[in-house]
């Protein structure tokens, strides 16, 4: 086990460990977490209590923070005709069709986001081996495959998030950063929250939400109260 440094030692012993915090206590402590110089983010992991085997136990989706996540975000869009114009209007960084495959094909990625229209999909599944290990391939459940490309490119840029459970239950979602004031942290974290709740499948047994903790990039986790999360719609 690697020995703890001084700073992670140090901000421990600001946490009760034996303690469940309220989200709003546990953001203020967050405040007294920072230790960089740098903006971290402010992090949500949870631990659902479902399989995501079972297909109406695989909690995916994405949802916008309305004060944004305060990372500047580049999107591409893969689109045709009028819908590359609307692309452009909308403030894609980058807007193609056969060029950008060839270009993303070529090993150049620029952009954080990338949002097709389903006629543009056939093209899109020849790079999949790309995307697909980078987190990048469009999926109507997030959003980023659809016809409303002004909407897709706005959500993205405006502080869309993506979130999904990975095989044993588990997600991590970035909220913000400890620059924001905690009132907006706040408010970000319940709009997450709604839409993991929302998600709910009748079939998941026990507590749907069994564990869950905040933290900053280079924080330790404050855990926080379930009863408190699972309330939140």
């Amino acid at each position: 086990m690697s020995k703890l440094s001084k700073r992670i030692k140090a901000l421990r012993e600001k946490i009760d460990s034996n303690k469940k915090y309220l989200v709003n206590d546990g953001l203020k402590l967050l405040k007294d977490l920072k230790s960089t110089k740098f903006d971290e983010t402010v992090e949500v992991s949870l631990k659902l209590n479902v399989d995501p085997r079972h297909a109406d136990q695989m909690i995916r989706g994405a949802v916008v923070l309305p004060k944004g996540t305060g990372k500047v975000v580049r999107v591409a869009v893969i689109a045709k005709g009028i819908k590359i114009d609307e692309a452009k209007s909308a403030g894609a960084d980058i807007v193609g069709n056969d060029d950008l495959i060839e270009t993303i094909k070529s090993g150049k990625i620029d952009f954080d986001v990338l949002i097709a229209t389903p006629d543009c999909m056939g093209l899109v599944g020849k790079i999949g081996r790309i995307l697909g290990p980078k987190g990048l391939m469009p999926n109507p459940k997030v959003g980023t495959v659809t016809m409303d490309v002004s909407k897709a490119v706005q959500n993205a840029k405006g502080g869309q998030v993506s979130y999904k459970v990975d095989k044993s239950g588990n997600m991590q979602v970035g909220i913000g950063k400890i620059s924001f004031p905690v009132e907006d942290i706040l408010e970000n974290f319940k709009t997450f929250l709604k839409a993991i709740n929302k998600q709910k499948p009748s079939s998941a047994k026990g507590k749907y939400i069994s564990n869950a903790v905040i933290s900053l990039s280079m924080s330790p986790g404050i855990s926080l109260d379930i009863e408190e999360l699972l309330d939140i719609k």
